[in-house]
This record gives C-alpha cells, structure tokens and sequence, in this order.
C-alpha cells in the first residue's frame, strides 16, 4: 500500500480513541489489509497481507469479532476526517442486501428481495454515503433486526447491545442526527430509499420533526391527499400516490440532453390524518421521474423542499444510481460481503474499517 506514513496517521486519527497501542495497530492492519488483498477479504488473508506473524489471523480476528471498541467514534472521525477534504451535498442513505450462509449471523432472515424477484436468506443493511463531487463515502451502518432478533436467545449470543431497539426508524433517524451533529457544514438533503423495509410515515415524521430538508422513496400505495397549494389545507379524498400521479398530475418539461426533454409528472400533497391545528398544514411534493403510466410500477418519491424545482430534486434522485454503484465497488474491491462473524458489534466493526479503507482509498490514494 503507498503512502504508508499517511494511512498509519489516518488510522490513529480514527482510532486514537482506543487507549491500547495493539488495538491501533490491528485497525491499520485490517484497513491495510482491504486495500491491498486481491480476491476475498477473509481474516486470514487480511492476516497474511499485514503481518508474517503466526499469531496475526488470531489477533485479527480478536480485534474484530471479541474487542469491545466503540465503532461510534471511529464513524464521526471518519466523517469529520472527510469533510477536511470534501464537501458533503446530500447525504444518500439505502438499503444493501448481504446474502448468507446459515442462521447463526446476527440479523439474518429469508425475505424476499423485490429488485431480483426471489427470497434469500440474507441481512438487511441501511448503508448512510456522504454524496460528494469526488462521489459517494460510506460513514455510517445500520443493521435491521428482525424477528426474533429484536428479543430472546438469539439476540443475547449476538451480543445485540441493549441500547438497540425496534422500531429501526428509530436508530437510523439516530444516525441521522450523529451525521448533523458531527458535520461541519450546514445540514444538507436527505435522500432514502430503502425498498420497502422500514416504514415512510415514520421516517417522514422524524425528518419533520428534525427540521431537515429530505427526498424519500415512497411505495405505489402510500396514502396522500393532493392540494390545490402550498399551505393550503387539502380537502379531497385519500389516493394512493401512484393513482393521484396518475390521475391529476402536472407535468415539469424538464431538459434530457439530445432527446430534447421529457415531462415529470408531480403533485402537491398532504399527509392524511394531518392535526387540524397544524397551521399552516405541512404541504409536500409528489413526484416520478418515469412517465404518469410507468409511475405505479416505477419508483415514486416525497420531498419536502417544495420550493425547489424539479429539475433539481432529479438531482437528489439520481444520487441513488451513484449509490449501487458504490456499494458495488465496495462489495468487489473492499470485502463488504467477507465478513464472517456472527455479532453485532462485529458486523459493525468490519462495515466501520470497509468504509474507512474505502473513503482513504478515494480522497488520499487519488491524490
């Protein structure tokens, strides 16, 4: 790996928190590991890459799977070490499925995964990226816990700490508030898509009640009621959004390059059930970027910057191809699906060092 004195100063920023020396030297290890091993990033290939020691895949392992580290820590020193160097302009928060063998690793499940038409036996991951002009950085994980994880045996030898608990609208809207915390900037946009697994009333109320500016990825059948205008309570009745895009849409003539441009179907909405004393009454924007007879089969979002035109929330949108194609990055080149472990903190701790090789390995390596 070059830059080697760079990568040891990088490491102990973001673990300077561990007060044992052989906890900072494993850190730098397993980073320097993932950016160096070709193929599979097991622990013992990772192992043999940074060190001739016998004893290195056991200590690795050690440091990965038992070691109580905080990951918290680590993930703000990560994102506080990236924005020195970029400047976020979203954060992109999505869904990453991570098939597995077995059902003794924490949060795994058979479910069945709409973007490839089959049930897996798989964990369910919300992987939060700091959208940027030098592209997509990963700084932050959650790990969805279904049934019977949220409670039991199960959860206890995954040593799920107790501080983690359903629903998990909660924990990532937590994390959510680690990222404004952290952030030297002024917050930015949020965008979510998360297919279905958590659900859009309570993210939207959260993000609400937080004041942030988000676009969010809502299914066909959300319940909304459209409006004439912003602030102006809606008094018709309750459509699913894809029927109201369907219905009664107007239409934004956006720009699309040589084929000239392409109509974006949109509609001003309010959330059903809304309290009659919420003056003026909260007022959203509905819209596809897909056509008004493709929009029940396609993807559907919800912002609240309804002042901003369109053509910009297309932006934030998009945002979500540069998302799989980061995640692909990371499961090809960063070892994001080889870990082994069955916790939760180790689960935490290999995403924590993937994202952290990953978001090095774009913002040093590249300079």
């Amino acid at each position: 790996m070059t830059g080697r004195s760079s990568a040891i100063q990088f490491t102990d920023q973001l673990f300077g928190h561990l007060s044992r020396a052989e906890q900072r030297q494993w850190a730098h290890a397993y980073v320097r590991g993932l950016l160096s091993t070709r193929g599979r990033k097991s622990i013992p290939r990772l192992a043999t890459a940074a060190s001739d020691s016998p004893t290195a895949s056991q200590a690795l392992h050690q440091f990965i799977n038992e070691s109580p580290w905080a990951w918290a820590p680590v993930c703000d020193q990560l994102q506080q070490w990236a924005e020195g160097r970029v400047q976020p302009n979203a954060w992109n928060i999505g869904s990453v499925v991570l098939p597995k063998r077995g059902d003794k690793s924490c949060g795994v499940h058979r479910r069945f995964i709409p973007r490839i038409g089959r049930t897996v036996n798989c964990q369910i991951g919300a992987a939060v990226l700091m959208s940027t002009d030098a592209g997509e950085l990963p700084l932050r994980w959650s790990l969805l816990l279904p049934e019977p994880w949220d409670q039991g045996p199960r959860r206890e030898r995954a040593r799920v700490p107790q501080t983690v608990t359903t629903p998990a609208e909660t924990h990532l809207l937590e994390l959510i508030d680690m990222l404004v915390k952290c952030s030297r900037h002024e917050p930015v946009p949020v965008v979510i898509a998360l297919d279905g697994y958590l659900d859009a009333r309570r993210l939207i109320d959260g993000m609400n009640q937080r004041r942030l500016d988000f676009v969010l990825a809502i299914p066909d059948t959300f319940p909304l009621v459209p409006c004439a205008s912003v602030g102006r309570a809606a008094r018709g009745p309750v459509r699913t959004a894809a029927r109201i895009l369907g219905e009664r849409p107007a239409e934004a003539r956006i720009p699309a390059g040589r084929s000239g441009a392409v109509d974006v179907p949109n509609s001003l909405v309010q959330m059903p059930g809304a309290p009659a004393a919420e003056q003026p009454p909260q007022t959203f924007r509905l819209f596809a970027p897909s056509s008004v007879r493709q929009a029940g089969a396609g993807e559907l979002w919800l912002t609240n910057m309804v002042h901003e035109p369109v053509e910009v929330l297309l932006r934030y949108t998009d945002r979500r191809t540069a998302f799989g194609e980061t995640i692909t990055l990371l499961e090809r080149g960063f070892g994001l699906r080889d870990f082994e472990g069955r916790s939760f903190p180790g689960w935490h701790h290999h995403m924590t060092l993937v994202s952290a090789a990953f978001t090095y390995s774009r913002l040093a390596l590249a300079d």
